[in-house]
Order: C-alpha cells, then sequence, then structure tokens
C-alpha cells in the first residue's frame, strides 16, 4: 500500500517540477507550485518514515523563514551603481 502511495508521490513531484520549468507560468501560480512540491516531500516522508515528518504547521512556518531570509539576501545582494566621471 505504502509503496503505491509513494510512486504516485514521486509522479506529483515530477508534474510539479516539470511546470516549474515553464517560463509562462503566472508567479502565483509557480509560487503555490513550489510550496506544493515541499508537501510532497513532506507527504513522502510522513509515509515512508512514520513520526519523522513536520507537522503542516511546522513545514509553513519553515518555508516562511525561508522566503524571509531569501528575501533579505536579495535585498543585500542588489548591486549600487556607481558612475565615475570621464575626462577628456
Amino acid at each position: 500500500m505504502s509503496r503505491l502511495i509513494l510512486e504516485q508521490l514521486d509522479a506529483a513531484e515530477q508534474a510539479l517540477r516539470e511546470n516549474l520549468h515553464r517560463h509562462d507560468l503566472d508567479p502565483t501560480a509557480r509560487e503555490h507550485m513550489e510550496r506544493a512540491v515541499a508537501h510532497v516531500h513532506e507527504a513522502y516522508i510522513a509515509t515512508n518514515e512514520i513520526g519523522k515528518a513536520r507537522s503542516v504547521q511546522r513545514l509553513v512556518g519553515d518555508l516562511e523563514k525561508v522566503i524571509h531570509i531569501v528575501a533579505k539576501v536579495r535585498r543585500r545582494e542588489r548591486p549600487t551603481i556607481t558612475t565615475k566621471p570621464i575626462r577628456v
């Protein structure tokens, strides 16, 4: 029984990842699919390694923390444009 579930979860992850490679994907749809991949991973762990998966609330909290950290890093990495005068 769990083997069938794991195979279906693998198929779901593969389908989601294929869609994430599309360049015409709506940003909101992409965000949902990225989060769905994380939920599929956690469902795989919950099915395959009983007692080792995070709760949905903890997973969502962890994902929110990652999003916050990535946004912070992106703000820091923005290159500043400096111009130097050219003498002729």
